[in-house]
């Protein structure tokens, strides 16, 4: 299938900060070059998500691969702190908690901590980084063995078509009318926080996509992705509503989840850039 095309990249140095968009990307094995090898933990080293503490939208991390001006392994900007250059964690492993998921990573600096809980009002807080995908298996039942990623929450990419953002918003707006409801903005592509953003295709049409071309590099399809409340979430003024949960309810649930977007397992490297044709096996 062609026509396709790769309308947007998205990486997110740190699990749950601001999305940085960029025009090209290197594919690693588990997942984008740069993407999700940093996060916060409590003071039990279990993550923390923009889910339980909204600033975390507000934080924006750049590395070298979001910004080619940034040196550092992380630099790390918020409103009313000053920008802060962190380096590559050389300490120790230490065990973590994402979700059901006992990992290792590397504590940052303190001082990197110490921004981070003054940029978020909590002292309980610390940033770790992921020093080796490769550790981290893959759930078996949509995965091979030697499938990888960082902080993901469980496979290393994933995909959101417009087209499907385009019907979604529409059934917001018709549903929104029968209640008699003023319809509000159109969600973002930004709720979904995702790496690769496709134009071209009908909508939903990547429900069925087993396998995937983008320019040179091959990925398959993991599983659908499953949404939670993080999606409610406005990134722009940190409120919370019923959308687009509610709606996926209504139109996009099955198995006891809502759905929306897939998840991807790059087949090797290589580079994608805005631009590129997504070819559907």
């Amino acid at each position: 299938m062609t026509g396709n095309e790769l309308a947007a990249l998205g990486i997110h140095p740190v699990k749950s900060t601001a999305i940085r968009p960029v025009e090209s990307a290197t594919v690693c094995p588990w997942g984008l070059a740069g993407d999700r090898r940093w996060m916060v933990v409590d003071a039990d080293s279990v993550l923390v998500t923009a889910r339980e503490l909204h600033p975390l939208f507000t934080i924006t991390a750049d590395t070298p691969e979001t910004d080619a001006r940034v040196t550092a392994a992380l630099r790390l900007a918020a409103p009313g702190v000053e920008p802060i250059d962190v380096a590559q964690p050389e300490g120790d492993p230490v065990p973590v908690r994402l979700h059901r998921h006992d990992l290792l990573a590397r504590p940052a600096d303190p001082t990197a901590s110490d921004w981070i809980r003054r940029a978020l009002g909590r002292d309980d807080l610390t940033l770790v980084w992921c020093d080796d995908p490769t550790r981290r298996s893959l759930n078996p039942s949509y995965s091979r063995p030697g499938d990888h990623t960082a902080f993901a929450d469980g496979y290393p990419l994933t995909l959101v078509s417009l087209a499907s953002l385009s019907r979604l918003n529409d059934w917001i707006v018709e549903e929104a009318l029968l209640r008699g409801e003023q319809p509000g903005p159109a969600l973002a592509v930004e709720r979904f926080r995702p790496n690769l953003v496709v134009t071209g295709a009908e909508p939903f049409a990547e429900d069925g996509w087993q396998r995937l071309r983008v320019g040179n590099v091959w990925f398959r399809r993991a599983k659908g992705v499953d949404r939670c409340v993080m999606t409610t979430i406005s990134p722009a003024d940190l409120t919370t509503g019923k959308e687009p949960i509610r709606t996926l309810a209504r139109h996009r649930q099955w198995d006891g989840t809502t759905w929306f977007g897939i998840q991807l397992v790059p087949e090797g490297s290589g580079a994608v850039a805005v631009g590129a044709p997504v070819d559907v096996e």
